[in-house]
């Protein structure tokens, strides 16, 4: 019976660490996740003409698929924003850019969105 009570109070102790230890915001899309998969469109954002390059309309299609939920589509939205601010990107380029990949995005890649307002 003593090894049962302490079993249980092994996985009420082992529950807690998790949910005390568990990331305080729902959104599974990180910034390093946005800039891997935007990577392969710096250069065309900042100096390209015609047609984004495949591996960047790639990515750019793999970070539409993985922000699926609200505060991930709001998490890829504010690193899009901030790493619009540090790159000196072309803004022209930057919103034409997921039509140009023949994908929809619920925000614009711009310095000047507030990215809270998407639902």
């Amino acid at each position: 019976m003593r090894s049962s009570s302490q079993a249980i109070i092994f996985l009420m102790a082992a529950f807690l660490v998790l949910f005390l230890i568990a990331p305080a915001s729902d959104a599974a899309v990180t910034c390093g996740d946005v800039a891997k998969k935007i990577g392969p469109c710096v250069d065309y954002l900042r100096s390209g003409s015609g047609a984004p390059p495949p591996p960047c309309c790639g990515g750019v299609k793999a970070l539409a698929a993985s922000a699926t939920t609200t505060p991930d589509k709001q998490a890829a939205c504010a690193c899009l924003k901030t790493e619009s601010k540090n790159l000196n990107i072309k803004p022209e380029l930057a919103k034409a850019l997921p039509g140009n990949c023949g994908v929809s995005l619920p925000y614009p890649i711009s310095p000047n969105f507030d990215c809270t307002t998407i639902r």
